[in-house]
């Protein structure tokens, strides 16, 4: 079942924003891109073609100032930035989630359902998969795979 879906322009899409309580602040040195704040959460869009809107920065929550990119190790979801990890908490994922959803409003993107049900992760790392792409000789030796080498004499018991 197909559905035309409304497009927006850049300037709608900003005015939308601004009517939805968002902070929005002109990218220094760029015309058409703009970095939105809600939430504790921001990301930024731009202008794409004439009258076209894309995201530029993927939502992300700040820390320290900085956007932080959620990532899924398995066991912890974890918010990264270039100088840190942190724990995320569900407050944040929470944040997270509200923000993406109202920014899919304002650019009239799709909202999936597997995206409404909670946050999804830019990255997955669980830990037995890293660098199982890479050649086999370039991976680093897992603790499993190292061999314990024993010195000294044997001992009676």
């Amino acid at each position: 079942m197909a559905t035309n879906v409304e497009e927006r322009t850049f300037e709608d899409a900003v005015q939308w924003l601004r009517d939805h309580s968002f902070d929005l602040i002109e990218a220094p040195g760029t015309q058409g891109r703009v970095f939105l704040k809600k939430y504790n959460v921001s990301a930024a869009i731009q202008k794409n073609g004439d009258d076209g809107v894309k995201i530029f920065a993927y939502p992300g929550y700040l820390i320290s100032g900085e956007i932080s990119k959620l990532i899924n190790r398995g066991y912890q979801q974890v918010l990264k930035t270039s100088k840190t990890e942190v724990a995320a908490t569900a407050d944040h994922l929470k944040a997270l989630q509200q923000f993406t959803e109202e920014l899919k409003d304002a650019l009239c993107l799709p909202s999936l359902y597997n995206e409404s049900l909670g946050t999804v992760s830019e990255a997955y790392q669980y830990d037995r998969i890293v660098d199982r792409d890479t050649p086999e000789a370039e991976r680093k030796k897992r603790p499993w795979e190292r061999v314990r080498v024993v010195t000294g004499k044997k001992s009676r018991t």
